[in-house]
């Protein structure tokens, strides 16, 4: 799986350095080359790069301020690299939640090591992140990530999505059981859910809490409580994992 990133520099030798460097990594993607922060604001939104590489130079602080607008818009930021010929936005750097932060010239150790570090924290998975709804000549693409859980109706599929719209598909819930990532459970006649979002599985209430926004309550069933425990094993076992 391959990420994606926008460079925003205006110095055109940095820029290009940086893009010979990136340029052995088969895994990476440019999506989009700016040289200012309101269009590299533009372009994150429009993009939305796993990865931003920021060269700081001189005004600094407008990028700062970039990042605390898309704060407003998004609902998760992507990974934000920063660099500049010394460390004086360093500070300002990790206050606002860099992922790393290179000083100039470009170092293809340091480099490296950024690279490696977030193949490691923040793995691709070889899953499918679209999914095909297709009706008649009308072919809709949704991106997997950015479902929160798909509800049945008879033989309706209303996928919620993360923005808080709901589209809808003429196919049952089964139609899309097999074709999700594994991250998809189902939980209940009714109700598929994203694992990326549960933050609460309630055995009392029979009741799965799901995370983005306003926190949603949705049921599942004894008949799929074994995907359930399963889930839950799971989900223990990841936060295990982070603890330590």
């Amino acid at each position: 799986m391959e990420y994606t990133y926008n460079i925003i520099d205006s110095d055109a030798s940095s820029k290009l350095q940086l893009q010979l460097y990136l340029e052995e990594y088969d895994d990476l993607v440019c999506a989009s080359e700016d040289t200012t922060a309101s269009a590299g604001l533009n372009s994150i939104l429009k993009y939305n790069p796993d990865v931003v590489l920021v060269n700081l130079g001189e005004d600094g602080l407008s990028y700062f301020q970039m990042v605390t607008e898309l704060n407003q818009y998004m609902q998760s930021l992507p990974i934000i690299i920063g660099y500049a010929k010394t460390k004086k936005f360093a500070y300002n750097a990790i206050k606002s939640g860099f992922f790393d932060y290179w000083i100039l010239p470009h170092n293809e150790f340091d480099i490296r090591k950024t690279i490696l570090r977030l193949r490691k924290l923040h793995p691709k998975h070889d899953t499918p992140s679209t999914i095909c709804l297709k009706s008649y000549k009308d072919y809709r693409y949704l991106d997997t990530q950015n479902i929160l859980y798909l509800k049945s109706d008879n033989n309706t599929t209303d996928f919620f999505m993360k923005d808080g719209s709901i589209i809808s598909a003429f196919k049952t819930l089964k139609s899309f059981e097999e074709k999700l990532p594994k991250n998809f459970i189902r939980v209940h006649q009714s109700y598929i859910i994203n694992s990326v979002y549960v933050s609460r599985i309630n055995y009392g209430k029979s009741i799965c809490s799901l995370r983005c926004g306003e926190e949603q309550e949705l049921p599942f069933s004894k008949t799929y409580k074994d995907k359930v425990d399963s889930l839950k094993n799971m989900l223990s076992k990841t936060s295990a994992k982070a603890l330590n």
